[in-house]
């Protein structure tokens, strides 16, 4: 229970809760410093509406024509493509049970803070797992994803050369992957095997700078529960995710009401409510809304991991996210 003559109303002011928690994610989630998730210059959440459209130029093609003194140049023709995001909105409420650790002190607002942004961090950690599974359930997908796990004996097993194949299916372009999302039981295996870089400051607990990383080729190792794990007949087959910066556009907006508290006088409990709007785009993949779950008019994570839902616009190579399935051992 909260202490006595203690409410969250008088110790959480909105105006100030809300760009802490907003702060806090940002200082504290893994994927956002890693920078795999980044800003889309001119792209802000809107108070209205389900989407967002995010227009885009083509590539040029490689061709060219020969001058001449006698023949005109042909111009070609340059056409906008056009990108669509979904906003997601997400909520949670809390009792002051749920949060009774938080009361003692003399930082309340700040210890409360903290649980929820990390709260938030799990949630996002989560939508973006969901949207991976659905923009590589795509068709238009297919040649973005290196799937190994049927081969035989150990060719399934994730190593330095199929981490490179992997790598390899962008071309000169794998050179701008620069993040890995696995399992954590992926990234014991590559540290029993010797693949992954050392880390500095490993250990040292005065170190108090941005998150530490495994590296492997100088890619960020990110470890992540929630990656997908299929079991297949005795073995598990474990997907693999590798990124280039920014390849996930995000944004966040400004729920009509982000927080408030409320008294539940009869149950006698305070009550904390905390709204976020937000965008988590994988850049290149349009949102297409073809299959939402039943009720919802913002998708669920349900409804983010289905392939119908996307469907890639950009070239291959100018999508930086490569999906790898294998094996571990």
């Amino acid at each position: 229970m909260a202490g006595e003559g203690t409410r969250i109303a008088d110790v959480i002011t909105p105006e100030v809760f809300n760009p802490y928690v907003d702060e806090y994610i940002v200082d504290h989630s893994r994927l956002r410093q890693s920078g795999i998730i980044g800003t889309v210059p001119g792209v802000t959440v809107p108070n209205g509406g389900a989407t967002i459209n995010m227009p885009f130029w083509p590539d040029i093609g490689e061709g060219d024509q020969v001058l001449s003194d006698s023949i005109p140049l042909v111009p070609d023709k340059i056409t906008a493509g056009l990108d669509i995001a979904v906003i997601l909105k997400r909520g949670n409420a809390w009792k002051a049970n749920d949060l009774a650790t938080s009361f003692a002190g003399s930082d309340v607002m700040g210890a409360i803070g903290r649980r929820v942004g990390d709260y938030w961090i799990k949630v996002e950690q989560a939508i973006l797992l969901s949207i991976l599974k659905g923009v590589f359930g795509s068709a238009s997908m297919s040649d973005s994803m290196l799937d190994i796990s049927g081969i035989t004996g150990a060719g399934a097993s994730i190593g330095r050369n199929s981490l490179i194949d992997a790598i390899s299916l962008l071309g000169d372009a794998g050179r701008n992957l620069t993040g890995i999302v696995t399992h954590s039981a992926v990234m014991y295996d590559l540290a029993k095997k010797h693949l992954l870089d050392p880390r500095v400051n490993i250990g040292d607990p005065s170190f108090t700078g941005a998150p530490e990383f495994q590296t492997y080729l100088g890619r960020q190792v990110i470890d992540d529960d929630g990656c997908p794990v299929e079991t297949v007949g005795t073995d598990k087959v474990y997907t693999t995710y590798i990124f280039g910066a920014g390849a996930i556009g995000g944004a966040v907006g400004t729920p009509p009401v982000p927080t408030e508290t409320e008294r539940d006088a009869l149950g006698g409990n305070d009550i904390l409510v905390n709204r976020r709007h937000l965008i988590m785009h994988p850049r290149g993949v349009k949102w297409t809304n073809a299959s939402l779950t039943a009720g919802e008019a913002t998708p669920g994570n349900i409804a983010l991991a289905k392939g119908a839902n996307w469907e890639r616009v950009y070239e291959q190579k100018n999508i930086r996210i490569i999906a790898f399935k294998h094996k571990i051992g």
